[in-house]
């Protein structure tokens, strides 16, 4: 099976920050390219950090209220001079938290999770920026056609990898929803179908039908 993977999701013109970058440039920088956060590089091009929007409100909300109706937020000590910060190495989220272009959707996803990050950096080998890839960027897998997701199930899952006939199983795809009937020879089997399924890009669920012919699992148990 083919997984998408970073590389092919990630956007590779990247925004980006110098780590000197001046307040009010990176507000400029962020609405000039309609970007809510761009990464901070060094010298040589790698990552350090990302700056976004909710970096730079933060001075905003550091700010006495002139009409007094809403009390200053309390900041850490680490919150408070990122706050009083002038320049994007000063503002930025640190360090950068980076995926590699030959990573997979779910890798990038559980790295994002972890986190909590809405976008991650690309680097190559040596940490230098290759993209970007954001949430919506790892999503787009779930445009995939119906019948593209049925096509990869019943040729690469079912019968290249599993070896089953074409009548075996009936794949039926709706909106990314995959529905499996038919028969099989061995129960232990069934659990694998689905879980290679689930595995295929695009698929939002799985729901199985399919009988078996011998109870292997029984009769592994009835032997220990």
């Amino acid at each position: 099976m083919h997984h998408r993977t970073v590389a092919e999701l990630m956007t590779r013109q990247v925004v980006r920050a110098r780590r000197d970058l001046p307040f009010k440039e990176i507000v400029k920088l962020l609405a000039d390219n309609d970007v809510t956060a761009v990464p901070v590089v060094d010298e040589l091009d790698r990552p350090m950090g990302v700056v976004s929007e909710a970096d730079l409100l933060r001075k905003s909300a550091d700010q006495a209220d002139p009409s007094g109706r809403t009390p200053i937020p309390h900041l850490e000590a680490w919150e408070r001079a990122k706050a009083e910060g002038a320049s994007a190495e000063e503002l930025m989220s640190a360090p950068a938290v980076c995926a590699h272009p030959e990573w997979t959707v779910v890798e990038a996803a559980r790295l994002m999770e972890v986190h909590g990050v809405k976008r991650l950096p690309v680097v190559d080998e040596t940490d230098k920026l290759q993209g970007i890839v954001s949430r919506s960027d790892l999503l787009r897998i779930f445009l995939r056609r119906d019948d593209a997701i049925r096509e990869e199930i019943n040729r690469d899952v079912l019968r290249q990898t599993l070896g089953l006939a074409p009548s075996d199983v009936t794949v039926v795809v709706r909106e990314g929803q995959v529905s499996l009937d038919g028969s099989v020879e061995f129960r232990s089997l069934i659990p694998i179908i689905e879980r290679l399924c689930r595995s295929v890009d695009g698929v939002v669920s799985v729901s199985t039908h399919i009988a078996y012919r011998n109870d292997d699992a029984r009769s592994s148990a009835a032997g220990t």
